[in-house]
């Protein structure tokens, strides 16, 4: 019902840039129609809107940045809004001189044959922590996902993730799969073709497969 993607991100971006100097803490409201998760504080000091929908990030409080980033919580600094912006648009943002808030409303279901039902993105989300926690990173789990249904390359890739270009993290990770054997190349005897996708392996498979029938 809500892009999980978005909704991750809005919450690190939440914790990270909320002011604690006068003890209010973000909150995560959930009404009959809509999630809110609102950030104390406003925008960072300096910041205009334009460069926070650009992706320009000062995070308020360095120190949990500095842990998220150790955890591998976060990939790196200013991404999470552009993966907002591309799942709900900037009508989703309610930015004040007090708070900066994000709102999702629920999707509808697409249509009768195919609805978006709660119970669907439970099993989803469910299904992307085992991954998480299996692989040690959530970049490679949400790269297992992207690739369960159709190959892709890294730049595409990186687009689905917000990304302008294609990271240093992303490399990694994807060379990390390919070591695992979760993942192959479309063209194998040409690594570096600019045609050169990725697909799941059939132990990539089995690894979904088992980690969606685990109670």
């Amino acid at each position: 019902m809500i892009d999980s993607v978005a909704m991750r991100e809005a919450v690190i971006n939440a914790v990270v840039h909320n002011d604690y100097s006068y003890g209010a803490t973000p909150k995560i409201e959930f009404f009959s129609d809509r999630v809110e998760i609102t950030s104390m504080g406003g925008l960072p000091y300096g910041v205009t809107e334009k460069e926070f929908f650009d992706g320009y990030s000062v995070p308020r409080n360095k120190e949990i940045m500095r842990v998220f980033r150790d955890l591998d919580i976060v990939e790196h600094l200013g991404s999470g809004v552009p993966r907002i912006l591309k799942a709900y648009g900037k009508d989703a943002f309610e930015i004040r001189t007090s708070y900066v808030r994000i709102v999702f409303h629920y999707a509808k279901p697409l249509s009768a044959t195919e609805p978006a039902t709660p119970q669907v993105a439970q099993l989803e989300s469910r299904l992307e922590s085992r991954l998480e926690s299996r692989l040690e990173s959530r970049l490679a789990a949400t790269l297992i996902l992207m690739l369960e249904q159709n190959p892709d390359g890294k730049s595409a890739l990186a687009q689905q993730l917000g990304h302008k270009t294609v990271s240093g993290e992303l490399h990694k990770q994807i060379k990390r799969l390919l070591e695992l054997a979760l993942i192959e190349m479309t063209v194998p005897d040409k690594p570096n073709s600019r045609l050169q996708k990725y697909r799941l392996t059939d132990q990539g498979r089995t690894l979904l497969h088992t980690l969606r029938n685990e109670k």
